[in-house]
């Protein structure tokens, strides 16, 4: 594969139409949890075109309570309806009791937290018959009682249940530059050898109450060019691996998307080349 769009509605004819149109698509699976009606007869033929990958955002991996057995069943129905190429959810909680939070909301790092993750990512694998991309969060506050760094936390999830990173560089980025760490030696703790997958979008930029610079995950913009020098960095650790454009706010016309999948794939390009 290389670098795909997640298209919205508006964007479906242009995508069909498009005589050298991105290498996959990807969409949320959430959209999709319904049984028919026109979200699933576009999705059914877009997936009889493209490679499909689906994206979960609903799961609540980091939460304390059991997963939802209802949205785990739901999520599964919907992983052997259209056969994905990959399943992918977020390293974060948003659900808590009978409260359901449109957020993905940071974890505690700690022993008792990655026993909870890795149970649930090892429930999620069995039930889904298939290895999940485990995605790195964009994170805006840490937590005193963190024993263990988010980079090392993310390579015993993978140890200890055989999932894969989806590593998506704006979101290690965005929890760099927000923590004042360097972008570089976060990405070179995360574990690249189980890279899947890349995420590439746009983030706002903000100021914090003391003035600090605060970047916000918005996925409303271009990719930043500090981005870019990050996901080149990162290409060159892992190779060239299948690498999508998000955009969900202030979504523009389909040409900007191709774009910006056009940027991505020229870097991924140059990555084969060199290797070669």
């Amino acid at each position: 594969m290389g670098a795909g769009i997640a298209p919205k509605p508006q964007h479906y004819a242009s995508l069909l139409a498009d005589p050298h149109p991105p290498a996959f698509i990807e969409v949320h699976a959430e959209n999709f949890l319904g049984a028919g009606g026109e979200p699933h007869a576009s999705l059914r033929a877009l997936r009889d075109h493209f490679p499909l990958s689906l994206h979960g955002v609903g799961l609540s991996i980091g939460g304390e309570a059991p997963l939802d057995a209802r949205h785990v069943e739901r999520i599964a129905a919907l992983i052997e309806r259209y056969q994905p190429d990959s399943f992918s959810e977020h390293l974060a909680w948003s659900s808590h009791g009978l409260n359901n939070f449109n957020d993905l909301l940071p974890l505690v790092y700690d022993e008792a937290s990655l026993d909870r993750v890795c149970q649930h990512v090892e429930q999620l694998q069995s039930r889904f018959g298939r290895q999940i991309l485990l995605e790195n969060p964009a994170t805006y506050v840490e937590f005193c009682a963190s024993s263990i760094a988010e980079g090392e936390f993310m390579g015993l999830v993978v140890q200890r249940t055989g999932c894969g990173l989806l590593l998506d560089v704006n979101n290690a980025y965005v929890s760099s530059i927000n923590h004042g760490r360097d972008p570089a030696a976060y990405l070179a703790s995360l574990p690249l050898h189980a890279a899947r997958q890349f995420h590439l979008s746009g983030h706002a930029v903000d100021s914090d109450a003391g003035g600090s610079p605060l970047l916000i995950d918005s996925h409303g913009s271009p990719v930043a060019d500090a981005v870019w020098s990050l996901y080149a960095r990162a290409l060159a650790s892992t190779g060239p691996l299948p690498t999508l454009i998000e955009w969900d706010n202030d979504v523009p016309a389909y040409a900007v998307l191709r774009d910006q999948a056009s940027q991505a794939q020229r870097l991924l390009d140059a990555q084969r080349q060199h290797a070669a």
